[in-house]
């Protein structure tokens, strides 16, 4: 039946399952989710109703531990292994995953040392395939610093939200979300003076071009008075070097000689 319901998340399925089961095949169901491969967060099936049933009855204990895969780490598990059950070998690795998972949320650079700590690993082989297990399934990004004893985290998945955290979470978004209010009011008032700045800068630029033109059309202007000035001392010019080409009339003198030569008889 199990294999019969395709989803899109991992979970999905078990939520469905959830739903139609009781009594014992509700704790087999869990059982399963803990070993499933692709399934960290269990916080809606959490949520089941038929889930929810088991939490007061005399497999209690099994409601415990899926709270526990949802919200805790392998040190909360450890300290209340006697009034929860025996965890499988698939289980158990999931839980210690899900442990790197909530350690890399808070350190960015974690020392081999503190994740031998915390998850009862003292052989560093072991625990770096437990890494790079966690890093192929895709719920942490990283990479082993084998030189500085360390795992370096670039990106982890998020976890449940357990219930009593949500207020400071509203809290933390409400705070977000006024500083992107300051810095959009910021933005606005920048955007503001900007166009201020740029209608100034723009009059500006168009009195220094009607300055311009006024220039223009004054030296053009005057520069073809100028030309008309030129032309008519140049038809002057003209009109007396013609004049001093026309033939003159000969002297008063030449005349009296050609008037006195009438008087002239030859003598005998």
């Amino acid at each position: 039946m199990t294999e019969s319901i395709k989803t899109s998340h991992p979970l999905e399925q078990y939520i469905l399952l959830a739903k139609g089961t009781k009594g014992a095949a509700t704790i087999g169901l869990v059982k399963q989710v803990l070993e499933a491969p692709g399934v960290y967060v269990f916080g809606e099936l959490l949520a089941v109703p038929n889930i929810i049933e088991i939490s007061e009855g005399t497999s209690s204990e099994y409601f415990d531990v899926l709270n526990l895969f949802a919200f805790g780490t392998y040190q909360n598990y450890k300290e209340n292994r006697s009034s929860l059950p025996e965890l499988s070998e698939g289980a158990m690795k999931k839980l210690k995953q899900l442990s790197i998972v909530s350690l890399a949320a808070k350190d960015k650079r974690i020392p081999y040392r503190v994740l031998q700590e915390h998850l009862d690993m003292p052989n560093l082989r072991e625990l770096e395939d437990l890494i790079i297990e966690c890093i192929y399934a895709g719920i942490i990004q990283g990479k082993l610093d084998q030189n500085n004893q360390q795992l370096e985290v670039e990106y982890t998945i998020g976890r449940d939200i357990q219930p009593d955290a949500v207020p400071e979470i509203i809290n933390v978004l409400q705070e977000w979300c006024d500083g992107c209010e300051t810095v959009l009011v910021n933005i606005e008032e920048q955007i503001s003076k900007a166009n201020k700045y740029k209608d100034t800068r723009l009059k500006k630029k168009q009195k220094i071009q009607e300055e311009v033109d006024n220039i223009k059309k004054a030296i053009k202007a005057s520069s073809s008075s100028q030309d008309v000035s030129d032309a008519d001392m140049g038809v002057d010019t003209r009109e007396a070097d013609v004049s001093s080409l026309k033939p003159t009339k000969k002297s008063s003198k030449m005349k009296g000689l050609r008037g006195s030569g009438k008087f002239w008889t030859k003598s005998n």
